[in-house]
């Protein structure tokens, strides 16, 4: 039998590259799938790459509570009961130091990474209470120490962390687990962004710094990222609840 036979999961951030490839590693595995994702375009082209009758798509703005509402009533509609949320949605802002972020930037960094994992929380909660689930909610290694110039997104990442904690007390009468992921850089989209934001023009050099802080020597990868998820959502890990899960190669080490 497979690991995730008729689990039914959410993913948020869906058709990004840890988003999508958790997706095609839970469809492996058995699971019903519902990706989430404000890119309606990018949403269709995941389906017709997976091209699996158990994934489904549902386009959202992960900020808008009425959207996350909508994509939870879908959630309901299609399973019932979620057994795994993904909280994955994100973005990583831009580059420039405090004084000088630009504010509707920084609003729209906490809107979608905060606010935007609370929501999510807050209505597929109830879809897990009966009988219990797990959530994974993407924090990052900024969300355990500073970084210089990207405060919006650090102070985001951290405020995850402590939804995580409260949210795993709460879940926990009802078997529902909580528990973050925190990546070093990935080898993805948001790293050549961050990687052009630190060294204009100089992305290749950003990054060889970027590794060079990493005992490992290198990036994580998306299919890294999501192993790390795939045993989180499983009963394999069904006493750990309230973590902090690095997965980074020893940068915070």
């Amino acid at each position: 039998m497979k690991k995730f036979e008729n689990k039914t999961v959410v993913i948020t951030g869906g058709s990004g590259g840890i988003g999508t490839t958790t997706a095609k590693q839970m469809l492996d595995e058995g699971a019903k799938v519902l990706i989430v994702d404000i890119d309606k375009d990018a949403l269709q082209k995941t389906a017709d790459e997976i091209k699996s009758e158990n994934l489904h798509v549902f386009a959202a703005d992960v900020s808008d509570e009425e959207q996350v509402k909508a994509y939870a009533d879908k959630a309901k509609e299609l399973f019932g009961h979620v057994d795994i949320f993904f909280n994955n949605a994100g973005i990583e802002g831009k580059v420039q130091p405090l004084d000088e972020y630009p504010m509707d930037l920084f609003h729209k960094v906490i809107d979608i990474n905060v606010k935007g994992a609370y929501y999510g929380m807050r209505y597929i909660w109830p879809l897990m209470k009966e009988k219990g689930g797990s959530i994974i909610i993407t924090s990052s290694v900024a969300g355990m120490a500073g970084t210089a110039n990207v405060l919006p997104y650090v102070t985001s990442k951290h405020a995850i962390v402590g939804m995580m904690r409260s949210a795993a007390l709460e879940g926990a009468p009802h078997k529902i687990r909580v528990n973050t992921i925190n990546p070093s850089p990935v080898d993805n989209r948001m790293m050549r962004s961050l990687e052009e934001g630190f060294a204009p023009g100089q992305g290749d050099a950003a990054k060889e710094n970027f590794e060079q802080s990493i005992p490992l020597q290198r990036y994580a990868t998306n299919e890294e990222v999501a192993n790390l998820t795939m045993f989180l959502a499983s009963d394999d890990s069904q006493f750990i609840t309230g973590t902090i899960n690095p997965i980074d190669g020893g940068m915070t080490a």
